[in-house]
């Protein structure tokens, strides 16, 4: 107890500290000697006062703390899962160099014996298994039960859990994860810089019968999520499907064999969250905000989610979809490209409280503003101040004119205070678009 006592002393003298720097120079940068203008720390750097709702409170200064013991740099996924458990509660820095991949030996390395693939195509294939029954009750030495147990191996694989008071930071421009799943669950203050994540793809997807009308495949594993955990910062990182885009994932039964779930999702009451600067790129189910309709017992009044100055380019939709959360969007640019599917950018939840202003979308001839919105739930938001393709747009009034059938109301119901510089719209391509994403940290 005395040991987190001291945390909480700490992380407060640290956001004290960073606020009396940021008075003085303006920049967190200059928090650092001028005198030595190469020592410059991102593990010790701390989310600035007043930077979203991660710097609500105590703030988020994830292991500026730590001893130089426990500072770690990891070159392997190996070493990088030894320096998550090492010192057990103590503030950490983990630093990763170069790239790190606990699936570098391929998918079938998780195979359980007697696993084939071909047979489960066999066997559960509709003209054979129909569409009316789930693979539940099959046994283990069946198909889906060994395809069960070869998912279970790699799930062991690939999830890491990371520990309260952590920074996870890339070193230079090279620094990354693929395959790998960040499990930001049940702790406090921690933050993710600096790093190119690969999303994970599931080796083993199962095939739902009944999943619609002419079933499913579904899989598992987001690269980040933050899962009833609070005081989170998520900057300056590259969220990427990589080397396996959704376009070249195979058909089986006429569905696509999805391999990919979510980038960044942040559920199950988590709470006070900054997603700044980051560069979000080719993913289909990008980014939920609140996982359920039916979490309100956990839900209400968390979710507390700030995104500004991140880049959004070639993803489907979830960018994000929003549940019960106050969730402020400001100064961030959306990408739509020609050639990719689009289904929306904000998703319109149940009882959320989308604040969406100072945006801007570039959207290719064909692709209406009508569709950046999207409703899920009767629930009223804020869009005020959006440009899309340089031209000032009311994203609810034109949403409501082509879709009548989803009326949306006006008026989140709260204004949000936590915000640094707000950049005009029109000049966020030119701003976001050079500095958001891994190895661009200024």
């Amino acid at each position: 107890m005395r040991t987190r006592i001291w945390h909480a002393h700490a992380r407060a003298s640290l956001v004290g500290c960073t606020a009396l720097v940021l008075g003085l120079t303006g920049t967190l940068a200059h928090a650092h000697s001028p005198a030595r203008p190469h020592a410059r720390d991102l593990g010790r750097e701390t989310l600035p006062a007043g930077d979203g709702w991660g710097s609500e409170g105590a703030g988020t200064t994830g292991g500026a703390a730590a001893t130089a013991a426990q500072v770690h740099t990891v070159t392997t996924w190996a070493g990088f899962k030894a320096a998550l458990q090492a010192g057990g509660d103590a503030p950490k820095i983990i630093k990763i160099r170069g790239v790190i991949d606990p699936v570098a030996e391929g998918c079938a390395s998780f195979q359980a014996p007697g696993y084939d693939f071909d047979a489960y195509l066999e066997k559960y294939s509709p003209e054979n298994w129909g569409l009316d029954t789930d693979l539940s009750g099959e046994p283990a030495d069946s198909p889906e039960g060994l395809r069960a147990a070869s998912a279970a191996a790699q799930d062991a694989a690939i999830k890491v859990n990371v520990p309260a008071d952590t920074t996870i930071v890339g070193v230079g421009k090279g620094a990354g994860i693929r395959g790998g799943s960040l499990q930001i669950k049940g702790v406090d203050n921690v933050i993710l810089r600096n790093l190119t994540i690969e999303a994970p793809l599931d080796c083993f997807p199962q095939w739902d019968p009944t999943d619609t009308d002419t079933g499913a495949w579904n899989s598992e594993y987001d690269a980040v999520v933050v899962y009833g955990s609070t005081h989170v910062w998520v900057d300056h990182n590259t969220l990427t499907d990589g080397r396996y885009p959704d376009g070249t994932l195979p058909t089986y039964f006429g569905r696509t064999y999805q391999q990919h779930d979510g980038l960044l999702d942040i559920v199950r009451g988590a709470d006070h969250v900054t997603v700044s600067w980051n560069s979000v790129e080719d993913h289909d189910k990008t980014m939920l905000i609140g996982n359920s309709d039916s979490a309100g017992a956990t839900d209400t009044g968390k979710l507390k989610v700030t995104l500004h100055h991140n880049r959004f380019e070639g993803v489907v939709e979830r960018a994000p979809r929003v549940r019960f959360g106050q969730v402020d969007s400001y100064n961030n640019h959306f990408v739509v490209t020609e050639e990719q599917a689009y289904g929306y950018t904000f998703g319109v939840g149940a009882s959320s409280q989308l604040y969406a202003s100072d945006n801007a979308f570039s959207l290719p001839a064909g692709v209406s503003a009508a569709k950046t919105l999207k409703k899920w739930s009767e629930a009223p938001l804020t869009a005020e101040n959006n440009y899309v393709n340089g031209r000032k747009t009311d994203l609810i009034a034109v949403h409501n004119a082509e879709i009548p059938a989803e009326t949306l109301r006006s008026g989140a119901g709260w204004t949000p205070t936590l915000r640094t510089k707000v950049d005009p719209p029109r000049a966020v391509p030119g701003i976001v678009d050079g500095r958001a994403g891994a190895g661009k940290v200024r």
